[in-house]
Parts: structure tokens; sequence; C-alpha cells
């Protein structure tokens, strides 16, 4: 039996009409789709300057640095995820009896919950937590060693982060195997990451821009762990629990949000104020200097990186001086004008990560900016193969921005198309329904990693390569606004 997602699952792309200038806008709602105030765009605006990424590495979920990662989100506003390369199988579950591969399902889960609340992104390797490993050594040979530092050399060359970060040392002050080892594969994958004869295969999936890639630099996040103290005087020091008057609270406070997401350990933590560091030993690369308190010591992030990019950011700035936070729908003007600006850029291949990137963010300013909410909703739970689905759209614009909605579809693929050249009044709600009959794939339900049975106890196997490191499976179906 072939079943449809729940009404969660449908992806929603939505698109306005702006200005003569049309977009299609592209975001995946597994949730309610989020609202934005005036400070959260006045943050995202921020953003649009800064082009610096960070992977952070680790072995389990609740392995990476609550208070860190906000901070490297939404304070430096860097593009910044983390790479846990189990989703948690072996652990324990403090809510429910689901062990094995459904604990797994909840903690990828949690992850998600914590990185919706700390604004960076999640991502897996195959590797299945098989329980405690005393040492890296088994923890390498119960894992395939070369498919998992394949995973981590995929995400490196997918995100091209400007330097990685690790957890945990590589030697026995790891403590768990799985914590010893992530470490030993992150440093391995920073050099072979850069190396054009090292999984070449990965190119072709990569694209037309795919490459060997270079961080400038690999850092171990060091700790102070019960009995366990490896923080020096001599080492690179943050200060990461500063107050965010536009959050109404300090990355000690969000960060405690997030670690309370993993629910199923329990994880609960009390909102933390006042100064935190963290300190950091360089492990690869070049070292930062230590009395510049930065991370990404010579390393550029901003436009200037980027060529044509000096005259994008003085448009930035430009709308950032004017923005006003009682009518946010002012800069939709100058925003669809940078959307513009920033695809005419002609920038070398290296640097169309960048211009593709900064492109999405814009797109998503001006939705939040015209307070446009699209919502796509079925209330069918599941549909056999042939069986039609009805879909209901509701579109309203709270601000006073000149748009039209065009035309609403579901997938390419499928004929249902509603054409409907409608100019929308301001807080107005338009309702809509078609009815399709989608062609859904035999696994289309099924997350991806769990395709197929596993071969190896320590890997999954995934059918398509393409699909690694993701958290999630993408939607059954899109419904698409323009």
């Amino acid at each position: 039996m072939n079943t449809l997602r729940k009404v969660c699952c449908l992806q929603l792309i939505t698109g306005i009409v702006c200005f003569t200038c049309s977009f299609f806008f592209s975001a995946s709602y597994a949730q309610t789709p989020a609202n934005h105030s005036s400070a959260d765009i006045y943050l995202q605006l921020k953003q649009l300057k800064v082009l610096g990424t960070v992977l952070y590495i680790a072995a389990h979920p609740d392995d990476e640095n609550n208070y860190l990662l906000p901070y490297l989100a939404k304070e430096k506003m860097y593009r910044t995820a983390y790479m846990s390369l189990t989703r948690g199988e072996g652990g324990q579950n403090l809510i429910g009896s689901e062990q094995g591969v459904e604990l797994g399902l909840i903690r990828t889960q949690e992850l998600l919950a914590a990185r919706r609340m700390d604004g960076a992104e999640q991502y897996f390797s195959r590797a299945y937590e098989f329980g405690y490993s005393k040492s890296a050594n088994e923890a390498l040979h119960i894992w395939d060693r070369e498919k998992v530092l394949s995973d981590i050399v995929w995400m490196i060359r997918k995100l091209q982060p400007d330097i990685i970060i690790t957890r945990f040392p590589a030697d026995a002050r790891a403590g768990h195997g799985h914590h010893w080892a992530s470490a030993i594969l992150a440093n391995e994958a920073f050099r072979a990451a850069a190396d054009s004869t090292r999984f070449p295969e990965q190119f072709a999936l990569l694209g037309r821009n795919a490459r060997p890639w270079q961080a400038k630099r690999i850092l171990w996040n060091t700790f102070n762990f019960g009995n366990i103290n490896t923080t020096a005087n001599d080492q690179l020091r943050i200060e990461v629990g500063a107050y965010n008057p536009l959050l109404g609270e300090s990355y000690g406070e969000l960060g405690a949000e997030a670690r309370s997401m993993h629910k199923s350990q329990g994880e609960g933590r009390p909102r933390r104020k006042g100064k935190i560091y963290e300190f950091f030993a360089t492990t690869g690369g070049d070292a930062p200097r230590n009395d510049r308190n930065d991370l990404m010591d010579g390393i550029v992030t901003d436009w200037t990186r980027v060529k044509g990019g000096e005259q994008v950011q003085d448009t930035i700035d430009h709308i950032i001086h004017a923005y006003q936070f009682t009518a946010p729908a002012a800069s939709v003007p100058a925003l669809v004008q940078l959307y513009r600006q920033i695809a005419g850029l002609h920038v070398p291949p290296e640097q169309e990560i960048w211009k593709k990137k900064k492109m999405a963010e814009v797109q998503e300013l001006v939705t939040a900016c015209a307070g446009l909410s699209v919502e796509a909703t079925t209330q069918q739970e599941t549909a056999l193969q042939g069986d039609s689905i009805r879909v209901n759209l509701l579109v309203n614009k709270r601000n006073e921005v000149n748009a039209s909605l065009v035309k609403f579809f579901v997938d390419y693929s499928i004929t249902a198309d509603t054409v409907l050249q409608q100019p929308l009044e301001t807080n107005q709600n338009y309702a809509y329904t078609t009815i399709i009959v989608p062609k859904l794939n035999p696994k289309s339900t099924q997350p991806y990693w769990l395709e197929k049975d596993r071969t190896k106890e320590g890997m999954f196997e995934v059918a398509d390569d393409a699909l690694i490191g993701k958290a999630w499976n993408d939607p059954s179906l899109h419904a698409l606004v323009q």
C-alpha cells in the first residue's frame, strides 16, 4: 500500500508577484509555517551581510554544544550546521518504549526541534549507533570506516565550511568510542575533502560547481566535563553567553531551550544567564590568533569574497538603515531590487554557493516583509495508488504590498493547475481547492535510510547517494504557488 504523508508533510513552495517581479519561493514546512516578527526580519537582514559557514561534528544526538551553536548562528550569523554521525539508536529512552531504529527516528526529530530554536542546520551520516563502544578502533570496525569518512567528506564538499569544529578529541580523553572515532574521522575528512583523488564519484552528484574543498582550519571545542578538564589558558577563548536584545534572551538561555528538546534523554536544562566561555584548540590548518578571539580569523566573511559583491554589500546596508520596524513591507521594493542585483552577478563556479544561498534568503525576506501566509493542506491522512486527493489552499497577504496570486498547482508532474490572476487585498483570506491524483513512489513514506536492510551491523544502506546527510525525507508532494 502506498501512503501519502499527513498534512504536515506537504512541502509548500510559495510565491508572490511584487512590483512586476515574479518569484517562486521555496520552503519545506514539516510544522506550521513560522511567523516572523519585525525583530526576526531585522536579524535576517543583518544575516544577508555575512558569508561564512561553520560545520560542527560529533557522534550522537545531544553531543552538540547548545550554547555555541546559537551564538554562531544568531550572534555571528554564520551558516551553522551540526553533523551527528549517528541518530542515537543505541541510547536510553525516557519518554517511551521505542528502541533501535524507532528511537533513532525520535532523536532525529528532537535534533530538528533543537535546530529550529538555535538556527543551525542538521545533518547525519549513515552510521548506526550500536550501543556503547570502548574504543575508536571498535567503533570504526563495526561501522564502515571508509563509508562514514565518505559521508563527512560529502557534507564538507556540499556545505563548503570555512571552519570545522569537533566536540571531542581524537584520543582516549573522548571517553566513548564513538566520540573518539568522530574526531578521528572529522580530522581525516578535513584533509580528504581537499583531495580530488578521494571519493571522486561525489563530484558528479554535486553538479557543475563541484570541486575539492579545503576548510581554513579544524578546531577541537575543548571541555570541562566532570573530572576531565581539557581547557587551557593558551587556547582560543570565546565568550558565547551574550544577551541579544532583539531575541530578548541570551545564548545561554536560548541554548538551554534547544537542549531541552532532547526529551528522550531527559536533557531539560535551566535557562542560563551570564558569561559562558568556550575554548578551542586547532588540530589542522592555520591556527587563529588567540588575541583576536575570532574563530574566523583570516577568513573573509562579507560580500568582498564574491566577485562584484561590494555593491551588494552597499545595497544591503541601505536596506538595513532604512528598515522600519513598524512597517517592514516598506522594504519589499528594495529587497526585490537586491534579488535582481544578486541574480545578475557573474561569479566563478566556486562562489555560486553564496549567490544561491543569498538569493534564497532574500526570497524569504520578501515573503516575511509582505506578511504573506500560504498554507496547503489536505484532510486525508492516507491515499492508495490512484486515489484522488483534495488539496486546500489558503492565502493571506497581511501587509500593504502590491501582490497578485497567479496560479496554484501541486507538483509539476500533476496536471491539476488553477490559474487565478487574483490581486490580493490586505488581510483578506483567499481559499481555493484542487483535486489531484498523485503518482506516489512505493517507498515515498519510508525514511530513506530505512528503505534497505542493513548488511553490516553499524551501517545503514542508502540506495540514492544524493540523499546522504539529509536529516529527513523530502515531502511526497509539493504545493506550488506563484
